[in-house]
């Protein structure tokens, strides 16, 4: 699998288990991503994204998302986005 960077976590909302993310590239629901950073190591599959507080199937570059995540990611780790 190739992984292209499409982003930054720019922020972690703990009590919701949500990641904003400035995005650099396309990101869309069912896309699975890589969030990397120094003791973050994540895959997972987008199962939902916000922009300004309202659901959207997908995002372009340019664009700060919310998307929920399993576990804890941190400011400054890298988003990958995973392709065949």
């Amino acid at each position: 699998m190739t992984e292209t960077g499409i982003g930054k976590v720019t922020h972690y909302f703990g009590h919701l288990g949500v990641a904003a993310i400035e995005l650099r590239g396309p990101l869309s629901v069912g896309d699975l991503i890589h969030i990397k950073g120094r003791t973050t190591d994540l895959m997972m599959k987008v199962d939902s994204l916000q922009v300004n507080h309202v659901d959207v199937h997908a995002a372009q570059a340019g664009i700060s998302i919310g998307a929920r995540v399993p576990e804890h990611v941190r400011e400054h780790d890298v988003v990958f986005k995973l392709a065949a």
